[in-house]
Protein backbone atom coordinates (compact mmCIF):
# COMPACT_ATOMS: atom_id res chain seq x y z
CA UNK A 1 0.00 0.00 0.00
CA UNK A 2 1.46 3.35 -1.04
CA UNK A 3 1.87 6.31 1.33
CA UNK A 4 -1.24 8.47 1.60
CA UNK A 5 -1.80 12.19 2.36
CA UNK A 6 -3.05 12.99 5.84
CA UNK A 7 -6.24 14.77 4.82
CA UNK A 8 -9.27 12.96 3.45
CA UNK A 9 -10.05 15.51 0.73
CA UNK A 10 -6.68 15.05 -0.95
CA UNK A 11 -6.85 11.26 -0.61
CA UNK A 12 -10.30 11.29 -2.21
CA UNK A 13 -9.14 13.37 -5.17
CA UNK A 14 -6.17 11.10 -5.79
CA UNK A 15 -8.41 8.04 -5.54
CA UNK A 16 -11.07 9.20 -8.00
CA UNK A 17 -9.01 11.36 -10.40
CA UNK A 18 -5.40 10.26 -9.95
CA UNK A 19 -4.18 13.74 -8.96
CA UNK A 20 -4.44 15.79 -5.73
CA UNK A 21 -5.41 19.11 -7.33
CA UNK A 22 -8.32 18.27 -9.64
CA UNK A 23 -11.33 20.43 -8.72
CA UNK A 24 -14.39 18.35 -7.93
CA UNK A 25 -18.06 19.20 -8.34
CA UNK A 26 -19.99 17.45 -5.56
CA UNK A 27 -23.58 16.33 -6.02
CA UNK A 28 -25.69 15.27 -3.03
CA UNK A 29 -28.13 12.88 -4.72
CA UNK A 30 -29.03 10.97 -1.57
CA UNK A 31 -30.87 7.63 -1.39
CA UNK A 32 -29.52 6.64 -4.77
CA UNK A 33 -30.74 3.11 -3.95
CA UNK A 34 -34.23 4.20 -4.98
CA UNK A 35 -32.96 4.72 -8.52
CA UNK A 36 -30.96 1.49 -8.53
CA UNK A 37 -34.07 -0.37 -7.38
CA UNK A 38 -36.22 0.79 -10.29
CA UNK A 39 -37.27 -2.19 -12.39
CA UNK A 40 -35.89 -4.62 -9.83
CA UNK A 41 -37.92 -7.26 -7.97
CA UNK A 42 -37.74 -7.44 -4.18
CA UNK A 43 -40.11 -6.21 -1.50
CA UNK A 44 -42.70 -3.46 -2.11
CA UNK A 45 -41.94 -0.06 -0.61
CA UNK A 46 -43.91 2.98 0.52
CA UNK A 47 -43.17 6.57 -0.52
CA UNK A 48 -43.72 9.59 1.75
CA UNK A 49 -43.66 12.87 -0.24
CA UNK A 50 -42.89 15.12 2.74
CA UNK A 51 -40.01 12.87 3.74
CA UNK A 52 -38.74 12.87 0.17
CA UNK A 53 -38.48 16.68 0.23
CA UNK A 54 -36.31 16.50 3.35
CA UNK A 55 -34.10 13.74 1.92
CA UNK A 56 -33.52 15.73 -1.26
CA UNK A 57 -32.25 18.70 0.77
CA UNK A 58 -29.61 16.51 2.33
CA UNK A 59 -27.67 17.80 -0.69
CA UNK A 60 -26.42 20.55 1.65
CA UNK A 61 -24.11 18.02 3.36
CA UNK A 62 -21.77 18.49 0.41
CA UNK A 63 -20.82 21.94 1.75
CA UNK A 64 -18.75 20.23 4.44
CA UNK A 65 -17.12 17.64 2.20
CA UNK A 66 -15.94 19.88 -0.62
CA UNK A 67 -12.80 21.98 -0.17
CA UNK A 68 -12.48 25.74 -0.81
CA UNK A 69 -11.36 25.10 -4.42
CA UNK A 70 -14.19 22.68 -5.17
CA UNK A 71 -17.80 23.26 -6.21
CA UNK A 72 -21.18 21.98 -5.05
CA UNK A 73 -24.54 22.10 -6.80
CA UNK A 74 -27.47 22.71 -4.45
CA UNK A 75 -31.21 22.73 -5.00
CA UNK A 76 -31.43 26.16 -3.32
CA UNK A 77 -29.08 28.75 -1.87
CA UNK A 78 -28.05 28.12 1.76
CA UNK A 79 -29.17 30.48 4.50
CA UNK A 80 -26.52 33.29 4.58
CA UNK A 81 -26.38 33.09 8.34
CA UNK A 82 -25.52 29.41 8.15
CA UNK A 83 -22.69 30.05 5.69
CA UNK A 84 -21.32 32.75 7.99
CA UNK A 85 -21.47 30.32 10.89
CA UNK A 86 -19.45 27.69 9.01
CA UNK A 87 -16.90 30.33 8.01
CA UNK A 88 -16.53 31.40 11.66
CA UNK A 89 -15.64 27.81 12.56
CA UNK A 90 -12.92 27.71 9.92
CA UNK A 91 -15.02 25.50 7.62
CA UNK A 92 -14.73 27.70 4.54
CA UNK A 93 -17.53 26.78 2.13
CA UNK A 94 -16.73 25.80 -1.47
CA UNK A 95 -18.01 27.52 -4.60
CA UNK A 96 -21.79 27.11 -4.77
CA UNK A 97 -24.02 26.64 -7.81
CA UNK A 98 -27.77 26.77 -7.24
CA UNK A 99 -30.68 25.67 -9.40
CA UNK A 100 -33.15 28.35 -10.48
CA UNK A 101 -36.32 26.29 -10.15
CA UNK A 102 -36.12 23.18 -8.01
CA UNK A 103 -38.85 20.62 -7.38
CA UNK A 104 -38.87 19.42 -3.74
CA UNK A 105 -39.80 15.91 -4.90
CA UNK A 106 -36.87 15.67 -7.31
CA UNK A 107 -33.26 14.85 -6.57
CA UNK A 108 -30.67 17.50 -7.32
CA UNK A 109 -29.67 15.44 -10.38
CA UNK A 110 -33.19 15.51 -11.83
CA UNK A 111 -33.40 19.26 -11.18
CA UNK A 112 -30.15 19.92 -13.07
CA UNK A 113 -31.32 17.81 -16.02
CA UNK A 114 -34.24 20.25 -16.33
CA UNK A 115 -32.04 23.36 -15.88
CA UNK A 116 -29.97 24.32 -18.92
CA UNK A 117 -28.25 27.21 -17.12
CA UNK A 118 -26.78 24.88 -14.51
CA UNK A 119 -25.77 22.42 -17.22
CA UNK A 120 -23.94 25.27 -18.98
CA UNK A 121 -22.12 26.11 -15.74
CA UNK A 122 -21.07 22.46 -15.33
CA UNK A 123 -19.91 22.41 -18.96
CA UNK A 124 -17.62 25.37 -18.28
CA UNK A 125 -16.24 23.71 -15.16
CA UNK A 126 -15.62 20.50 -17.06
CA UNK A 127 -13.69 22.34 -19.74
CA UNK A 128 -11.58 23.84 -16.96
CA UNK A 129 -10.61 20.39 -15.71
CA UNK A 130 -13.25 19.79 -13.03
CA UNK A 131 -14.81 16.37 -12.52
CA UNK A 132 -18.30 15.46 -11.27
CA UNK A 133 -18.47 13.42 -8.04
CA UNK A 134 -22.01 12.40 -7.04
CA UNK A 135 -23.08 10.85 -3.73
CA UNK A 136 -23.72 7.74 -5.83
CA UNK A 137 -23.94 6.99 -9.54
CA UNK A 138 -27.03 5.82 -11.41
CA UNK A 139 -28.11 6.16 -15.01
CA UNK A 140 -29.34 9.69 -14.20
CA UNK A 141 -25.88 10.87 -13.13
CA UNK A 142 -24.39 9.35 -16.26
CA UNK A 143 -27.01 11.17 -18.33
CA UNK A 144 -26.16 14.42 -16.54
CA UNK A 145 -22.43 13.99 -17.12
CA UNK A 146 -23.04 13.40 -20.82
CA UNK A 147 -25.51 16.29 -21.19
CA UNK A 148 -23.21 18.70 -19.33
CA UNK A 149 -20.01 17.38 -20.93
CA UNK A 150 -18.29 17.00 -17.56
CA UNK A 151 -16.52 13.69 -16.84
CA UNK A 152 -17.55 11.59 -13.86
CA UNK A 153 -14.95 10.99 -11.15
CA UNK A 154 -16.65 7.68 -10.35
CA UNK A 155 -17.24 4.18 -11.73
CA UNK A 156 -19.99 3.37 -14.21
CA UNK A 157 -23.53 3.19 -12.86
CA UNK A 158 -23.80 -0.53 -13.65
CA UNK A 159 -20.72 -1.25 -11.51
CA UNK A 160 -21.99 0.85 -8.58
CA UNK A 161 -25.42 -0.77 -8.71
CA UNK A 162 -24.01 -4.30 -8.81
CA UNK A 163 -21.59 -3.73 -5.94
CA UNK A 164 -24.24 -2.08 -3.78
CA UNK A 165 -26.62 -5.04 -4.04
CA UNK A 166 -27.03 -7.07 -0.86
CA UNK A 167 -26.78 -10.14 -3.09
CA UNK A 168 -23.26 -9.06 -4.06
CA UNK A 169 -22.32 -8.57 -0.38
CA UNK A 170 -23.71 -12.00 0.54
CA UNK A 171 -21.77 -13.78 -2.16
CA UNK A 172 -18.57 -11.81 -1.57
CA UNK A 173 -18.64 -12.70 2.13
CA UNK A 174 -18.81 -16.37 1.13
CA UNK A 175 -15.97 -15.94 -1.36
CA UNK A 176 -13.72 -14.24 1.20
CA UNK A 177 -14.77 -16.62 4.02
CA UNK A 178 -15.82 -13.68 6.22
CA UNK A 179 -17.96 -14.51 9.23
CA UNK A 180 -21.58 -13.68 8.42
CA UNK A 181 -25.08 -14.64 9.59
CA UNK A 182 -26.34 -17.86 8.05
CA UNK A 183 -28.04 -16.74 4.88
CA UNK A 184 -28.71 -17.23 1.21
CA UNK A 185 -28.73 -14.94 -1.80
CA UNK A 186 -31.86 -15.42 -3.90
CA UNK A 187 -31.39 -13.78 -7.26
CA UNK A 188 -33.97 -16.08 -8.86
CA UNK A 189 -37.18 -17.78 -7.72
CA UNK A 190 -35.40 -21.14 -7.79
CA UNK A 191 -32.75 -19.77 -5.40
CA UNK A 192 -35.55 -18.33 -3.26
CA UNK A 193 -37.13 -21.80 -3.01
CA UNK A 194 -33.88 -23.16 -1.61
CA UNK A 195 -33.39 -20.18 0.71
CA UNK A 196 -36.91 -20.48 2.12
CA UNK A 197 -36.41 -24.21 2.68
CA UNK A 198 -33.30 -23.50 4.77
CA UNK A 199 -34.98 -20.60 6.57
CA UNK A 200 -37.86 -22.88 7.60
CA UNK A 201 -35.33 -25.06 9.40
CA UNK A 202 -34.01 -22.01 11.28
CA UNK A 203 -37.54 -20.99 12.28
CA UNK A 204 -38.34 -24.54 13.42
CA UNK A 205 -35.24 -24.39 15.61
CA UNK A 206 -36.47 -21.23 17.34
CA UNK A 207 -34.48 -18.67 15.34
CA UNK A 208 -35.75 -15.50 13.67
CA UNK A 209 -34.91 -14.75 10.05
CA UNK A 210 -34.90 -11.56 8.00
CA UNK A 211 -35.77 -11.08 4.33
CA UNK A 212 -33.97 -8.17 2.67
CA UNK A 213 -34.58 -6.38 -0.60
CA UNK A 214 -31.31 -6.26 -2.56
CA UNK A 215 -31.61 -2.47 -2.83
CA UNK A 216 -33.45 -1.58 0.37
CA UNK A 217 -32.22 1.47 2.31
CA UNK A 218 -33.04 3.37 5.52
CA UNK A 219 -35.08 0.55 7.01
CA UNK A 220 -37.18 0.04 3.88
CA UNK A 221 -37.18 -3.28 2.07
CA UNK A 222 -36.55 -5.42 5.13
CA UNK A 223 -38.92 -7.86 6.82
CA UNK A 224 -38.23 -9.60 10.13
CA UNK A 225 -39.84 -13.04 10.10
CA UNK A 226 -40.65 -15.12 13.17
CA UNK A 227 -43.13 -17.63 11.72
CA UNK A 228 -43.24 -20.01 8.77
CA UNK A 229 -46.60 -18.52 7.77
CA UNK A 230 -45.12 -15.05 7.31
CA UNK A 231 -42.15 -16.47 5.44
CA UNK A 232 -44.50 -18.30 3.06
CA UNK A 233 -46.53 -15.11 2.50
CA UNK A 234 -43.39 -13.21 1.53
CA UNK A 235 -42.40 -15.98 -0.87
CA UNK A 236 -45.82 -15.96 -2.51
CA UNK A 237 -45.61 -12.19 -2.83
CA UNK A 238 -42.24 -12.50 -4.59
CA UNK A 239 -43.62 -15.14 -6.94
CA UNK A 240 -46.66 -13.00 -7.83
CA UNK A 241 -44.49 -9.94 -8.52
CA UNK A 242 -42.23 -11.98 -10.79
CA UNK A 243 -45.17 -13.51 -12.66
CA UNK A 244 -46.74 -10.09 -13.24
CA UNK A 245 -43.42 -8.78 -14.56
CA UNK A 246 -42.87 -11.82 -16.78
CA UNK A 247 -39.59 -13.00 -15.26
CA UNK A 248 -38.29 -15.36 -12.56
CA UNK A 249 -36.10 -12.95 -10.60
CA UNK A 250 -36.41 -12.55 -6.82
CA UNK A 251 -33.77 -9.99 -5.79
CA UNK A 252 -33.75 -10.98 -2.11
CA UNK A 253 -31.42 -12.11 0.66
CA UNK A 254 -32.75 -14.43 3.38
CA UNK A 255 -30.64 -14.75 6.51
CA UNK A 256 -30.64 -15.42 10.21
CA UNK A 257 -31.44 -12.48 12.49
CA UNK A 258 -28.43 -12.49 14.83
CA UNK A 259 -28.06 -10.98 18.28
CA UNK A 260 -25.88 -7.89 18.35
CA UNK A 261 -24.24 -5.59 20.83
CA UNK A 262 -23.16 -2.82 18.47
CA UNK A 263 -23.78 -1.73 14.89
CA UNK A 264 -20.62 -0.55 13.17
CA UNK A 265 -19.95 1.36 9.99
CA UNK A 266 -16.48 1.63 8.54
CA UNK A 267 -15.23 3.32 5.42
CA UNK A 268 -12.32 2.85 3.07
CA UNK A 269 -11.34 4.54 -0.18
CA UNK A 270 -10.26 2.61 -3.26
CA UNK A 271 -8.04 4.27 -5.83
CA UNK A 272 -8.29 3.83 -9.58
CA UNK A 273 -5.04 1.87 -9.23
CA UNK A 274 -6.65 -0.54 -6.72
CA UNK A 275 -4.92 0.91 -3.65
CA UNK A 276 -7.13 0.64 -0.52
CA UNK A 277 -6.97 3.12 2.36
CA UNK A 278 -8.88 2.50 5.61
CA UNK A 279 -10.51 5.81 6.61
CA UNK A 280 -12.37 5.24 9.90
CA UNK A 281 -14.81 3.14 11.87
CA UNK A 282 -17.78 4.46 13.86
CA UNK A 283 -20.57 3.04 15.97
CA UNK A 284 -23.81 3.31 14.01
CA UNK A 285 -26.98 4.32 15.84
CA UNK A 286 -30.05 2.54 14.44
CA UNK A 287 -33.69 2.20 15.44
CA UNK A 288 -35.76 -0.61 13.87
CA UNK A 289 -33.16 -0.90 11.12
CA UNK A 290 -33.25 2.84 10.34
CA UNK A 291 -29.96 4.74 10.50
CA UNK A 292 -30.11 7.57 13.05
CA UNK A 293 -26.49 8.65 13.36
CA UNK A 294 -23.00 7.74 14.56
CA UNK A 295 -21.01 7.72 17.76
CA UNK A 296 -17.22 7.91 17.65
CA UNK A 297 -14.54 7.01 18.38
CA UNK A 298 -15.80 3.43 18.29
CA UNK A 299 -15.10 1.36 21.40
CA UNK A 300 -13.16 -1.50 19.81
CA UNK A 301 -10.42 -3.73 21.13
CA UNK A 302 -7.12 -3.77 19.19
CA UNK A 303 -8.04 -7.23 17.87
CA UNK A 304 -11.45 -6.08 16.63
CA UNK A 305 -9.92 -3.02 14.99
CA UNK A 306 -7.23 -5.11 13.29
CA UNK A 307 -9.83 -7.55 11.94
CA UNK A 308 -11.89 -4.70 10.49
CA UNK A 309 -8.83 -3.20 8.80
CA UNK A 310 -7.83 -6.56 7.35
CA UNK A 311 -11.40 -7.11 6.12
CA UNK A 312 -11.38 -3.66 4.50
CA UNK A 313 -8.25 -4.51 2.55
CA UNK A 314 -9.69 -7.81 1.32
CA UNK A 315 -13.11 -6.37 0.46
CA UNK A 316 -11.51 -3.34 -1.21
CA UNK A 317 -9.29 -5.55 -3.35
CA UNK A 318 -12.35 -7.50 -4.52
CA UNK A 319 -14.24 -4.30 -5.32
CA UNK A 320 -11.28 -2.99 -7.32
CA UNK A 321 -11.14 -6.29 -9.20
CA UNK A 322 -14.80 -5.81 -10.11
CA UNK A 323 -14.25 -2.28 -11.42
CA UNK A 324 -15.20 -0.16 -8.41
CA UNK A 325 -13.21 2.77 -7.01
CA UNK A 326 -13.91 5.69 -4.67
CA UNK A 327 -15.60 5.65 -1.27
CA UNK A 328 -17.05 2.39 0.04
CA UNK A 329 -18.81 1.93 3.35
CA UNK A 330 -19.43 -1.38 5.08
CA UNK A 331 -21.98 -2.18 7.77
CA UNK A 332 -20.72 -4.61 10.41
CA UNK A 333 -21.88 -6.02 13.77
CA UNK A 334 -20.41 -6.92 17.13
CA UNK A 335 -22.22 -9.83 18.78
CA UNK A 336 -22.97 -9.85 22.53
CA UNK A 337 -19.69 -11.70 23.21
CA UNK A 338 -17.60 -9.21 21.24
CA UNK A 339 -17.30 -11.38 18.14
CA UNK A 340 -17.27 -9.54 14.83
CA UNK A 341 -19.37 -9.92 11.71
CA UNK A 342 -17.11 -7.80 9.47
CA UNK A 343 -19.46 -7.40 6.49
CA UNK A 344 -23.24 -7.31 6.63
CA UNK A 345 -23.53 -5.19 3.49
CA UNK A 346 -21.57 -2.80 1.27
CA UNK A 347 -22.58 0.75 0.39
CA UNK A 348 -21.08 1.64 -2.99
CA UNK A 349 -21.48 5.38 -2.46
CA UNK A 350 -20.71 8.06 0.08
CA UNK A 351 -21.91 7.37 3.61
CA UNK A 352 -23.36 9.79 6.14
CA UNK A 353 -20.03 9.67 7.96
CA UNK A 354 -18.19 10.60 4.74
CA UNK A 355 -19.59 14.11 5.14
CA UNK A 356 -18.08 14.36 8.62
CA UNK A 357 -14.48 13.70 7.56
CA UNK A 358 -13.49 17.31 6.87
CA UNK A 359 -15.12 18.46 10.12
CA UNK A 360 -13.15 15.91 12.10
CA UNK A 361 -9.88 17.00 10.52
CA UNK A 362 -10.52 20.74 10.83
CA UNK A 363 -11.77 20.71 14.40
CA UNK A 364 -9.69 17.79 15.70
CA UNK A 365 -12.34 15.46 17.13
CA UNK A 366 -10.19 12.32 17.35
CA UNK A 367 -9.85 12.18 21.13
CA UNK A 368 -13.12 13.43 22.60
CA UNK A 369 -16.50 11.70 22.16
CA UNK A 370 -18.74 12.86 19.30
CA UNK A 371 -22.37 12.06 18.54
CA UNK A 372 -23.56 12.60 14.96
CA UNK A 373 -27.33 12.51 14.66
CA UNK A 374 -30.43 14.34 13.49
CA UNK A 375 -33.10 15.97 15.62
CA UNK A 376 -36.76 16.13 14.56
CA UNK A 377 -38.30 19.59 14.48
CA UNK A 378 -41.94 20.58 14.12
CA UNK A 379 -42.49 24.09 12.76
CA UNK A 380 -45.38 26.32 11.76
CA UNK A 381 -43.33 28.67 9.57
CA UNK A 382 -39.84 28.64 8.00
CA UNK A 383 -37.08 29.17 10.56
CA UNK A 384 -34.11 31.44 9.83
CA UNK A 385 -30.69 30.27 10.96
CA UNK A 386 -30.25 33.43 13.02
CA UNK A 387 -33.35 32.50 15.04
CA UNK A 388 -32.12 28.95 15.52
CA UNK A 389 -28.75 30.28 16.65
CA UNK A 390 -30.43 32.38 19.32
CA UNK A 391 -32.54 29.42 20.44
CA UNK A 392 -29.39 27.29 20.85
CA UNK A 393 -27.22 29.98 22.42
CA UNK A 394 -24.78 28.47 24.88
CA UNK A 395 -24.94 24.95 23.43
CA UNK A 396 -24.12 25.71 19.79
CA UNK A 397 -20.47 25.07 18.98
CA UNK A 398 -18.56 28.31 18.58
CA UNK A 399 -15.03 29.05 17.47
CA UNK A 400 -12.38 28.15 20.07
CA UNK A 401 -14.83 26.01 22.06
CA UNK A 402 -14.43 22.25 22.42
CA UNK A 403 -18.05 21.31 23.16
CA UNK A 404 -21.47 21.96 21.72
CA UNK A 405 -23.54 21.27 18.61
CA UNK A 406 -22.05 21.81 15.16
CA UNK A 407 -24.83 21.99 12.59
CA UNK A 408 -23.83 20.23 9.38
CA UNK A 409 -27.12 20.57 7.51
CA UNK A 410 -29.64 23.37 7.98
CA UNK A 411 -31.57 23.02 4.71
CA UNK A 412 -33.43 19.94 5.98
CA UNK A 413 -35.07 22.03 8.72
CA UNK A 414 -37.32 23.90 6.27
CA UNK A 415 -37.29 21.47 3.33
CA UNK A 416 -40.90 20.33 3.83
CA UNK A 417 -42.33 23.82 4.36
CA UNK A 418 -45.42 24.26 2.15
CA UNK A 419 -45.79 27.15 -0.28
CA UNK A 420 -46.94 30.39 1.34
CA UNK A 421 -50.33 30.08 -0.37
CA UNK A 422 -50.93 26.54 0.90
CA UNK A 423 -52.92 26.13 4.15
CA UNK A 424 -50.96 24.15 6.72
CA UNK A 425 -50.96 23.32 10.41
CA UNK A 426 -47.19 22.82 10.39
CA UNK A 427 -44.52 20.59 8.92
CA UNK A 428 -41.75 18.27 10.03
CA UNK A 429 -38.07 18.86 9.43
CA UNK A 430 -34.72 17.58 10.62
CA UNK A 431 -31.71 19.33 12.07
CA UNK A 432 -28.45 17.45 11.47
CA UNK A 433 -25.46 18.02 13.65
CA UNK A 434 -22.43 16.72 15.52
CA UNK A 435 -22.48 16.99 19.30
CA UNK A 436 -18.96 17.39 20.68
CA UNK A 437 -18.01 17.13 24.32
CA UNK A 438 -15.11 16.52 26.70
CA UNK A 439 -16.60 13.33 28.14
CA UNK A 440 -19.63 11.04 27.69
CA UNK A 441 -21.56 12.65 30.57
CA UNK A 442 -21.30 16.11 29.03
CA UNK A 443 -22.17 14.66 25.61
CA UNK A 444 -25.42 13.21 26.98
CA UNK A 445 -26.30 16.45 28.76
CA UNK A 446 -25.82 18.57 25.64
CA UNK A 447 -27.79 16.10 23.53
CA UNK A 448 -30.72 16.24 25.96
CA UNK A 449 -30.65 20.05 26.11
CA UNK A 450 -30.69 20.32 22.31
CA UNK A 451 -33.82 18.14 22.13
CA UNK A 452 -35.51 20.21 24.83
CA UNK A 453 -34.85 23.52 23.13
CA UNK A 454 -35.86 22.28 19.70
CA UNK A 455 -39.11 20.94 21.10
CA UNK A 456 -39.86 24.47 22.33
CA UNK A 457 -39.67 25.75 18.76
Amino acid sequence: MRAQPDDFGTRLKIAVTGTPDTPLVFLGNFEIEDRWAMGEPGLPGVSFPAGRAVVNRMDEFTLLLAGPDDHVVLKAAPDPGYLNYLDELGLTPPHILTIDHQDPQHTVTADILADHATQDALRRLGRGGARLLPHGVSDLEEELAQASEIPLAAPAAAVCKRVNSKIYSCRLAEELALRRPRGWAAETLDELDRAVEQARLLLADGHTVVVKDAYGVSGRGIAVVATVERLDRLQRMAIRRAERAGHRRAGLVVEEWVAKRTDLNYQFTIGRDGDVHFDFVKEAITEAGVHKGHRFPAALTPAQDALLRDSAQRIGAALARDGYFGVAGVDALLDPDGGLYPMIEINARNNMSTYQARIQETLGTDENPVLARHYPVRLRAPLAFSDLRRALKGILLERDSDSGLLINNFATVNAAAPAASTPSDGYDGRLYGLVMARDPHQLSAIDTEISTRLAAL
